[in-house]
Order: C-alpha cells, then structure tokens, then sequence
C-alpha cells in the first residue's frame, strides 16, 4: 500500500522541520513508516512568505502480501517419529522465546511452527537475517532444511533463540565448526531479560512521584 499527499501549511508552523518520521497502522496491516517532506520555493524563501508544501508518502511495511503456507505435511515427511526422534537436535533461549530447532537434509528451506519463515517472521530482514546467519557462515545454506518450533516472547526475541538452536545443531554435525561459530558470537547465550516489576514502583526501578505537601 502506497498512499501519496499534499497539504498547505503556514512557514511559521513548519519552517524549523526538515523531515519527520511517523508510524501508520492501516487495519491489521504491520505498521509502516511515514515520511513527511517540506518544500518551498525560491521566491518564497526571500519573501518569507507563501504557503509551505508538505508531501506525504506511506511505504508498504514488511510483510504485506505475503501469502499463508501450511507446511505441516512437508514437517512430517521431513520428520518421521516428531521432532524429539531426530539426532540434530539444538535447543535455543532468549529472553523469554525458546526455539527447539532440527536440522534435516535438505535444500535449505526454513519452517517455523509449520509456517515459512518468511510468513512467520513477517519478512521482517533483520530477523530473517538472524535465522539465516549461521549456516550461511559455515557454507551449509542449501545443504538442510531447518524445523523450528518456537514459543514465547515476541519474534525478535525467538529469531535470536533460533540462531542459537542453530549453532548448537551445528555442533553436533561437526566439532570442528565451533571455533568459527566462537568467534561469531553464535554460541553465546544472551542472559539478558526485562527486569521485574517490584511492588510500590510504577515499573522495575520508577518510584512514584515525590510529594513533598
């Protein structure tokens, strides 16, 4: 979706403002971006006067369009006996995502809770980026498919556990890809979570505000 616009605006009210980023959320499409240009014209910037241009234009999001696949048959042909029956298994944490991935000979296809990843992960770069790192470094991309079935925490977070479910698949095929995988940061599990709320503060550390009177 691509929506243009123009409006009139005063120099006064938007003389100091170059470029302006907004979100839009359109239904129950991803949010987009909005990007808002300012223009005026020779004449007018001498004068001082005149009205100001301002240019709309709303970017497709990640993700729209792109279409829904059942991959569940392609999981169990892929994975006679369950995902617990296989020998690559690898299991991957962060935050509050835990992804058990499964590595099978293949063409490297990326399936997540019977979903393409590309589906799932909302065709979101970054994230597909994480999922895809470590085979790509070791040269495996097109060699196995990857089952992933994940849950928790948001998609950012089970993107990352992914790619440490991944490494330590990797492992198991050969010993000698941990020294590469090492230096990438790829087996390195990620402590770090959103602290706890304690009780009598708004958030984790946010006290109320102080009233003297």
């Amino acid at each position: 979706m691509v929506v243009a616009m123009a409006l009139q605006a005063s120099p006064a009210q938007a003389s100091s403002v170059n470029a302006v980023r907004l979100g839009f959320v359109a239904g129950s499409s991803p949010p987009g971006k909005c990007r808002l240009g300012f223009a005026r014209n020779s004449q007018q910037q001498q004068r001082g006067a005149g009205s100001l241009v301002v240019r709309a234009a709303i970017l497709e999001a990640p993700g729209v369009g792109v279409e829904r696949v059942d991959m569940s048959d392609f999981v169990k042909k892929a994975m006679p006996g369950g995902i617990a029956a296989q020998d690559l298994l690898g299991t991957g944490r962060r935050k509050r995502a835990i992804a058990r991935v499964c590595l099978v000979e293949g063409t490297g296809q990326y399936v997540i809770n019977n979903r393409t990843a590309q589906e799932y992960l909302q065709g979101n770069p970054l994230w597909l980026f994480h999922v895809k790192l470590p085979l790509r470094s070791l040269g495996f991309e097109g060699k196995y498919d990857t089952i992933v079935k994940a849950h928790g925490g948001g998609l950012s977070g089970q993107a990352q556990a992914i790619r440490l479910g991944i490494s330590r698949c990797l492992l198991k095929i050969n010993e000698s890809h941990r020294q590469p995988l090492r230096k990438l940061g790829f087996l390195t599990r990620d402590p770090r979570k959103v602290e706890r709320k304690k009780a009598g503060k708004h958030k984790a550390r946010k006290s109320p505000q102080y009233s003297k009177r």
